[in-house]
């Protein structure tokens, strides 16, 4: 199967931060391939902005290395004669001029802020003052979006002051991928699952978003922000808004949105008995690799892991739990959701059958896919011995090559922004409201003064989690690679 390629009009982005690590890891490869497939025009302008001085072929040379070994020559000389650079400083105003001398009034103009959050205000004041912005204005926002909600209304309100709701792109990755967009299609385009998906035929819902990797890199912004800040507030909350949302009236995106922020105000107050906090150690004794050690700091108290009980209070989902975990340096990397659903009424095949459960697995990664898991009776003689099997769609098994041609999460939302769709992209009150279910929970264990409990890197995270579930006879499914 082959992925369908529509081009978009020739458009002008501007990347503020084009010499930082998410421009070279992230960002211009996307284009890279988005050009490759031909969806960019080679009319489209690309320019990097930065601090450095650089002339147009030092930051042409730049990309080139990030680029090298994924295409060939021709492919990449063509790329980059879409890139230009400007030096310019947020806090100064020379270079502004010049850049205003690249955009063309009439096309798409794209500012991606990959900077620290702090500039956004600036930057959107720069634009303004030196007559950047125009009614063809977007500007794209990375995560964190504020690190409270008094920090994230002062963020919505500097970008406010200069821009409409509609050009604000908050992105969030997450959002892009291309599982995370198939639990609507799974939800939403299958008559089998939307007259199951409520309180009395699913028991709980699972989220789990592992990762092997600790803080490396990022020791000054994690033990600032924590587990529940980086991960929780955003990816796991986006995540819970598709599982748990109504359906929109239309695919649209104010209308996809709306039905989120419902799910959001939904959420009643977590209970501190139903939340666990984590903090990897060291896997052996004389290592050097725990959580303390990595950012230099022996009494933090930051978590590396979090798990938590969350209800939604509605009539779909009133009385049917959510468990949310995420967490650095566990056994596996995977991101999955787990629809359990709620035993037969009646056991007609007696207790040495024992019991089952459906469970619908959501894979956003590393192996994309979908597995429904059904009760079988075990083959043989015997009696009526049942066994649980899976029905497993892996994505790059049944879509083949186009699994893979679909593209990575920015590739898909730096091409919504071109095309001016939000449906993916986390709206100002959004962001607001998920803020203001984040903060008490994160005030109530300060004031209690609780530690995150230790764990060993490379296990299932700190044994309290398990208790958690096991307090409600319940039990997470496996993490798996």
């Amino acid at each position: 199967m082959v992925s369908r390629v529509i081009p978009v009009d020739p458009f002008d982005l501007v990347i503020f931060g084009g010499t930082g690590d998410l421009a070279k890891r992230k960002i211009l490869p996307a284009l890279f391939r988005r050009f490759c497939a031909g969806q960019i025009p080679r009319e489209a302008r690309i320019i990097g902005v930065a601090r450095s001085e650089l002339t147009d072929a030092d930051y042409r040379d730049l990309i080139a290395k990030t680029l090298d070994g994924t295409s060939d020559k021709s492919q990449i000389d063509a790329f980059l004669n879409c890139v230009r650079y400007v030096p310019i400083d947020a806090h100064r105003t020379d270079g502004w001029a010049r850049l205003n001398d690249f955009l063309s009034p009439e096309r798409v103009r794209a500012f991606y802020f990959s900077v620290a959050p702090h500039l956004f205000g600036e930057l959107a004041q720069r634009l303004h003052d030196h007559g950047l912005a125009n009614d063809l204005t977007r500007i794209v926002v990375e995560k964190p979006f504020g690190h409270d909600l008094e920090s994230a209304n002062a963020l919505n309100a500097a970008l406010a002051a200069h821009f409409d709701e509609s050009q604000i792109y908050r992105i969030d990755h997450y959002l892009g991928k291309e599982t995370v967009q198939n639990l609507m299609a799974v939800r939403f385009g299958n008559m089998l699952f939307e007259p199951l998906w409520n309180s009395q035929y699913v028991d709980h819902i699972q989220i789990t978003v592992a990762e092997t990797i600790g803080v490396a890199g990022r020791e000054a912004y994690y033990d600032y922000a924590g587990a529940m800040r980086d991960m929780v507030q955003n990816h796991l909350m986006q995540l819970l808004c598709l599982i748990a949302m109504e359906p929109p009236a239309k695919f649209d995106p104010d209308a996809v949105r709306d039905e989120k922020l419902k799910v959001i105000r939904a959420l009643d107050p977590v209970e501190p008995y139903h939340i666990v906090r984590g903090q990897y150690e060291a896997a052996n004794e004389d290592m050097q690799d725990g959580y303390r050690a990595q950012v230099g700091k022996p009494r933090s108290t930051t978590e590396s892991y979090v798990a938590l009980k969350c209800h939604v209070s509605n009539w779909r989902w009133a009385g049917t739990p959510f468990y949310l975990r995420t967490g650095k340096r566990l056994v596996a990397r995977s991101s999955v959701i787990n629809v359990v659903f709620k035993n037969t009424p009646h056991a007609i095949f007696g207790p040495e059958a024992g019991r089952h459960a459906n469970v619908l697995s959501i894979r956003l990664q590393p192996d994309e896919g979908i597995t429904l898991k059904v009760t079988i009776k075990e083959p043989g003689p015997g009696g009526m011995r049942l066994i649980d099997v899976p029905l497993d769609m892996s994505f790059a098994e049944a879509l083949g090559s186009g699994a893979n041609e679909a593209g990575d999460a920015y590739e898909r939302l730096i091409m919504d922004v071109i095309r001016g769709n939000q449906t993916l992209f986390m709206r100002g009150d959004e962001v607001k409201a998920a803020w203001g279910w984040t903060d008490p929970v994160i005030a109530g264990w300060q004031a209690r003064g609780e530690v995150p409990k230790p764990y060993a890197s490379g296990s299932i995270g700190p044994g309290d989690a398990d208790e958690l579930m096991r307090r409600d006879g319940r039990r997470w499914q496996g993490i798996k690679p």
